[in-house]
């Protein structure tokens, strides 16, 4: 999923202007939220033939969402001296000592508890169980352990970041299926160049804080060069619903042209680079896997039509 750091503007919900439940609200990262709730809805819909049951849909999503937002608010604490050190991120509540790091685990495990209870009794348990895992994979596993000590953190740590459409699948479902790993697949591959597009024009921020980023160990020229790459199989993953008959010719359609373009993106990035060409590179990842999970959609609803 879109990082965090990018989808956060400060002038938009600092908080020194607005109230404490604003504070805690700006804790839970609304915009990376609205992004993984999103990406739910559309595994969903998909796992459906027709019109899925709404109200099982509003409360899948809703539990989706506090538990995501509790892992929001549990980064929070966890990286709040890093976020101290860095523009972007230093106007966060914890950051700017405004909430307690008691006040702040109280209200992640407060959302934590409520989301999986409604996933639990409301949808069905290996939801709730699966959503509770990527609460500890990327609260946990991710922010704690892999994103201080390696630079691979964003590859591995992307597994967490790749569930919403998997989770969104298996609460209409109730089971893990080929379909939804491919969906889980397209955002695992998708993560690393979009990321790595942002850490490059970023670097010296990452730099300053300490965190171990690809462009920081490893320099400029590799990292385009492993966005490159990624791009280049993400591009053949997302060629997969059409060949395990999941989706048909729009989505094909839609598959190489955005696909087309995102390599085009990383091979220029690779071959000239520009902080504004990498801030391009960024911006359109999120456009294109918008627009990927889109046609997905349109094909989904349309193909019985054609």
């Amino acid at each position: 999923m879109p990082t965090d750091e990018a989808l956060s503007p400060p002038h938009r919900l600092a908080p020194n202007a607005g109230s404490r439940l604003r504070q805690y609200v700006v804790l839970t990262k609304p915009r990376v939220v609205q992004l993984i709730v999103f990406c739910a809805l559309i595994g969903m819909l998909l796992a459906q033939p027709g019109w899925p049951d709404l109200p099982r849909v509003a409360l899948a999503l809703a539990g989706i969402w506090l538990v995501a937002a509790a892992a929001a608010a549990f980064n929070c604490v966890v990286e709040r001296k890093i976020d101290a050190r860095m523009a972007r991120t230093a106007w966060r509540p914890t950051a700017r000592g405004e909430l307690t790091d008691a006040h702040t685990l109280l209200f992640s495990g407060l959302l934590c508890a409520a989301g999986s209870a409604l996933l639990l009794v409301f949808v069905n348990p290996l939801t709730m169980w699966l959503t509770f895992a990527t609460f500890v994979g990327y609260a946990v596993i991710y922010t704690l352990v892999l994103k201080p000590m390696t630079p691979q953190n964003i590859v591995i740590g992307g597994a967490s970041g790749a569930m919403p459409p998997l989770l969104g699948w298996v609460a209409m479902r109730d089971a893990v299926e080929p379909q939804a790993l491919m969906l889980f697949l397209i955002i695992f591959l998708w993560t690393p160049p979009h990321f790595w597009a942002l850490a490059l024009y970023r670097v010296e921020d990452y730099r300053k804080s300490g965190l171990p980023m690809l462009p920081v160990t490893h320099g400029s020229e590799f990292t385009r060069l492993q966005i490159l790459l990624y791009t280049f199989v993400l591009f053949a993953a997302t060629l997969l619903p059409f060949v395990h008959g999941m989706s048909g010719v729009i989505y094909l359609t839609a598959a190489v042209l955005l696909g087309a373009v995102f390599c085009a993106y990383a091979w220029a990035l690779w071959r000239d680079y520009s902080d504004a060409l990498a801030r391009r590179t960024f911006r359109f990842s999120i456009l294109y896997l918008a627009l990927l999970f889109a046609a997905l959609l349109l094909d989904h609803y349309l193909r019985p039509w054609l």
